[in-house]
């Protein structure tokens, strides 16, 4: 299928600039990024050994991120023996992250669009790395120490909500749409890596070292992390945001509260901020409950075999979406039908395995069920995740922003509810039957009004020679 660079953002067409586009592209077809000639980070995503390498360090950098993130929940309980929390007092220290979390998926994306997502990443990684590392000097040397680790807590919420807005971002402007499937896929398996690196490396540490080694641990990795990035990736270009890069002249800043308002009553734009509700409600109330649904199950199983095996189906899963989706768009196939198959596979396969949990089971056939479930939901990376980018690559991370913000908010409404439901009906068999509605609301949701195809621009304005490859 030939590339078609009118299919990139208006932004990277540099007219004047004298570049024989064919040449470049014939050497390096795979990715093409922004050809502004001071952007090290586009020189570096054309070519696709070193883009390889950027999908490497991006999926550790997601690792790390998830690392830090759930260092807090390991540490909860020696932390509150050592400091005499109680239930609630744990509860409002772990719970401060999400609302930090969600006022930075808007803000994030804006920023990241305007000056460049690698930025971003690198000043908020070493940010929350930084915060992470500090995090048991603020513990002992503050008098109040539930209320220096709740601030600790909601400001690690702001740091890293803006990670995959940026993300989104960054592949928005230099990924073209046959390689963004196993990109975002790839660097989305990072989360489920990182949950059990620090499942299982952060509980060793905890044992011989205690709870301050795994926040020292994540959080200098994390800031070594930042700076191999920006030593060796981005060549030491310095990423400082200044107000007059925020304000430059570009795709991007030309998206004003006419243009967004426009933007959002597109019926793909609908559909893709609903559905990413609908799939983010479904996953943060399996996060949160399967433990529990093991435990009051199958009281005598063994917890590592429910908490590990799930994210060990789910990590080659993520990967193999990624692959096929770019497979079958570079073999031809129309992008928007692709990105519907793997939302299909993601809310509606998986739905009948969530389904048969409802009925009397044995411990291994739910283990099984379990990680069918939740290897099948990361097919969404190929998905909705990446139908964004297709449908406003100008401003994919504000617009990532937004329904990051909504499935967040709405995730955790519906992890109260299903707590509620539980406490109600006494059967599990309700949660079950919720979070297969949901999906099935959303897929329907998807399946008949996603598109592929831009709509951040107005085709009459924005006219470009086609260049096939």
């Amino acid at each position: 299928m030939p590339y078609r660079l009118d299919l990139l953002p208006p932004h990277t067409v540099d007219k004047t600039a004298p570049t024989n586009w064919s040449n470049k592209a014939k050497v390096c077809p795979q990715l093409l990024g922004d050809v502004q000639p001071n952007s090290n980070c586009s020189a570096l995503l054309r070519c696709r050994p070193v883009a390889r390498i950027w999908t490497v360090v991006l999926l550790l950098g997601t690792c790390l991120l998830y690392c830090a993130r759930v260092a807090m929940p390991i540490c909860a309980v020696s932390m509150a023996e050592q400091f005499g929390w109680s239930k609630r007092e744990s509860g409002m220290v772990l719970g401060s992250f999400f609302w930090g979390y969600c006022f930075t998926q808007v803000f994030g994306g804006y920023v990241s669009d305007r000056v460049g997502g690698e930025k971003v990443l690198l000043l908020s990684a070493a940010a929350w790395g930084s915060m992470t590392a500090f995090t048991p000097i603020l513990a002992h040397f503050c008098s109040q120490p539930i209320l220096s680790m709740t601030l600790a807590r909601f400001l690690m919420g702001l740091l890293q909500g803006v990670h995959y807005p940026s993300l989104a971002s960054l592949c928005s402007q230099k990924v073209v749409e046959s390689e963004r499937g196993f990109l975002m896929s790839t660097v989305g398996s990072g989360s489920y890596l990182g949950t059990l690196v620090i499942g299982g490396a952060g509980s060793l540490m905890l044992d011989l070292y205690g709870w301050q080694s795994v926040f020292y641990v994540s959080g200098l990795l994390s800031v070594l992390w930042a700076y191999c990035m920006w030593k060796y990736l981005l060549k030491g270009e310095g990423p400082i945001i200044t107000l007059e890069s925020l304000g430059s002249s570009g795709a991007q800043s030309k998206l004003t509260k006419r243009h967004w308002l426009r933007l959002l009553k597109q019926p793909a734009v609908c559909a893709v901020i609903v559905t990413h509700l609908c799939t983010a409600s479904t996953f943060f109330t399996l996060l949160s409950w399967l433990p529990t649904f093991f435990k009051d199950t199958f009281p005598d199983a063994k917890g590592w075999v429910f908490n590990v095996i799930p994210w060990l189906v789910a990590i080659p899963s993520s990967l193999f979406s990624g692959c096929l989706s770019d497979h079958l768009i570079s073999q031809g196939f129309d992008t928007a039908s692709v990105r519907k198959l793997m939302q299909f596979f993601s809310m509606g396969v998986s739905s009948v395995f969530t389904l048969l949990l409802c009925g009397t089971t044995t411990f291994p056939w739910a283990v099984a069920f379990v990680s069918a479930t939740m290897g099948l939901t990361t097919f969404s990376h190929s998905g909705v995740s990446v139908n964004v980018q297709d449908l406003a690559p100008s401003c994919a991370g504000a617009l990532f922003g937004v329904m990051n913000t909504c499935g967040a908010f709405s995730g955790v409404l519906m992890v109260y509810f299903s707590g509620y439901l539980i406490e109600a009906t006494g059967s599990w068999a309700s949660v079950f039957a919720l979070i297969t509605t949901v999906n099935l609301l959303g897929l329907c949701t998807f399946l008949a009004f996603a598109e592929a195809r831009r709509v951040d621009i107005d085709s009459t304005k924005f006219r470009h020679h086609n260049i096939h490859i």
